[in-house]
């Protein structure tokens, strides 16, 4: 009896650890949040997090939105693209999902623009 709780000890020491490292590597690092530009007639810039909008997600998938709804690296040509609520109204960028259905809709500015 006493040799199996030995065994049981050591292999909790061993696995326990190991199984946590085998997530962590499953986990992709994700960016730090990113700070949409103000435009002229917006309430305040969007702090976009990438927690934040994986946390829904069962298993961390950037191809859920990477390129289709925003592409991986910017560019000067999708700097010049500024989301507009008339884009997501038409259920592009941020609309896919915040259509008050998948997501939040865009209806109370201050869930979106902070400052």
């Amino acid at each position: 009896m006493r040799r199996h709780a030995i065994i049981a000890t050591i292999l909790a020491v061993v696995a326990v650890p190991a199984i946590g490292l085998l997530s962590a590597q499953d986990m992709p690092k994700l960016p730090a949040d990113i700070t949409l530009p103000r435009a002229a007639d917006s309430p305040g810039p969007v702090v976009f997090s990438h927690q934040t909008h994986t946390a829904v997600q069962a298993k961390v998938d950037c191809t859920v939105c990477h390129p289709k709804l925003a592409p991986i690296v910017r560019t000067r040509a999708s700097r010049r693209d500024p989301i507009t609520h008339a884009k997501m109204e038409k259920g592009l960028s941020c609309g896919t999902c915040h259509n008050g259905k998948a997501a939040h809709g865009f209806e109370d500015c201050s869930s979106c623009h902070k400052g």
